[in-house]
């Protein structure tokens, strides 16, 4: 498979660090090979020079001219519902999933837990009726090789013990 996200004007871009941490924004302009021009109109993220490093390339892309003003940038990021497309990806759900975790009180972790701890009850309870019928019917046995059943080979007598 070829690789399709590059650094190009249009690209969506996650920030990753800094001030603006967890923020989408789109590739304005390429400066250098290290800095870009982004601009975030909708998610509010003002027009500045970053470092690709700190921007995490995501699969959505837009349409415009290079240094587009922040207007025709808020026009096509509403145009093409890229708040939409990104709250409906997995990537999305998962940054957000984590944020919920990170902000739980502490007894909204414990009633975590202890869901959790009910939930794998109910689930080995499950799992072990289901192995028991079937140790009942004789669904548990080993599957015949297609040599027949293994002996085992029994020591000659007169032979000597091996060692340890």
């Amino acid at each position: 498979m070829a690789f399709r996200k590059f650094v190009e004007t249009g690209r969506v871009a996650f920030i990753a660090e800094g001030r603006d941490e967890g923020k989408l924004c789109a590739i304005v302009n390429i400066i250098d090979s290290n800095r870009v021009l982004v601009d975030g109109p909708c998610t509010g993220v003002p027009r500045q020079e970053m470092s690709i490093k700190r921007l995490h390339l995501t699969n959505f892309s837009m349409k415009f001219p290079w240094t587009a003003s922040t207007r025709v940038v808020r026009k096509t990021w509403t145009v093409d519902k890229i708040d939409d497309k990104w709250k409906a990806s997995r990537w999305a759900q998962r940054v957000e999933s984590r944020r919920k975790r990170a902000n739980l009180t502490d007894f909204e972790r414990f009633q975590l837990k202890e869901a959790k701890r009910t939930r794998n009850h109910l689930r080995r309870n499950v799992y072990l009726s289901l192995l028991l019928n079937a140790k009942k019917k004789g669904g548990l046995k080993p599957p015949k090789t297609k040599y027949g059943k293994i002996k085992k080979v029994a020591a000659k007598k007169g032979a000597p013990a091996k060692k340890k």
